[in-house]
């Protein structure tokens, strides 16, 4: 063979050795994941009551654990987690129950949130690294293991630490407790604010090989937002979390971001044409239930549509 047809040769290898990489990675960004908060606003809501479809891989995602004392003035507690979610209605033995009904539910604890009480802010604020990853571990592989819980969820949304400790306490935790076999997958909830992004981008930079989902908050948008506006956000943040699972997501009560009936499943079979659509979340089924979960089963035959 000479030389001009050995060099066409490796050149056409090269391309198709590119194909198979882009293909793979769009796979690897796409699926048909469905995930829900629930049990942070008390309104007597049950796994139970959300419908579950069978062909998709479903998260019920338990809200909140924080580390806040229990107290009528609660206070940071480095580290130690306690339960914050509806636990009259959502039980260990709930969480067996619906995970023993539907073999492809999984269930998750989020992490910190916004606010606790009476609207008091949830700040993470560690005393120091070692502490706060020490006491975390421990007491969240007693609350994770007591609820038969799968994952986390990192939600802290107001910090009283730099976003190089923010990085190394969630990437140590996330680490010890994946490797301990407490957890099998973990996700973050970021949203498009500057110190938001600075640490959650930072913990992405360092650690992002141990987060397997990216639950942005694309409803803290402002109300209103247009099809081709959440297209252009979701495209910012795939850049942001370069090689991340970005999940669309919608809040049930409308109150920002792009609505289901105002062109969010227009946006999500848009961007799972184009192979980047990493699953769906919603914000919450506490809400969603006066609306009898009409968006979570349009969301579910979305996701469970061949494509």
């Amino acid at each position: 063979m000479d030389s001009s047809k050995v060099f066409i040769s490796l050149f056409t290898l090269v391309k198709v050795i590119i194909c198979l990489c882009s293909i793979q990675a769009v796979s690897a960004s796409q699926s048909n994941l469905f995930r829900e908060y629930i049990g942070a606003e008390f309104k007597n809501v049950k796994f139970s009551d959300v419908p579950v479809y069978s062909n998709v891989d479903f998260h019920f995602i338990l809200s909140f654990a924080i580390d806040y004392g229990t107290s009528s003035s609660p206070s940071p507690t480095d580290g130690n987690f306690s339960v914050f979610w509806d636990t009259d209605n959502l039980s260990p033995d709930d969480v067996s129950a619906i995970k023993s009904q539907h073999p492809n539910v999984k269930v998750a604890l989020s992490l910190g949130g916004a606010t606790i009480g009476d609207g008091q802010h949830v700040y993470f604020q560690p005393s120091s690294v070692d502490s706060w990853v020490s006491n975390a571990v421990s007491s969240l592989t007693d609350i994770i293991q007591k609820y038969h819980l799968d994952g986390i969820d990192i939600d802290y949304e107001q910090f009283h630490a730099d976003p190089d400790t923010f990085s190394q306490c969630i990437g140590k935790l996330t680490s010890t407790l994946k490797k301990n076999g407490v957890i099998s997958f973990a996700s973050i909830a970021p949203f498009d604010d500057d110190d938001v992004q600075s640490h959650y981008q930072a913990l992405w930079n360092s650690h992002g090989q141990l987060i397997d989902y990216v639950n942005f908050q694309f409803y803290a948008y402002a109300r209103g937002t247009t099809v081709d506006q959440f297209m252009d956000y979701f495209a910012q943040q795939r850049r942001n979390y370069n090689g991340g699972k970005i999940l669309a997501s919608f809040i049930s009560d409308g109150s920002g971001g792009l609505a289901p009936q105002d062109g969010f499943f227009t946006a999500c079979t848009r961007l799972r044409s184009e192979g980047q659509l990493g699953g769906i979340f919603v914000w919450c089924a506490d809400d969603s239930k006066a609306e009898d979960f009409q968006y979570e089963k349009q969301s579910q035959a979305l996701l469970a549509t061949p494509r």
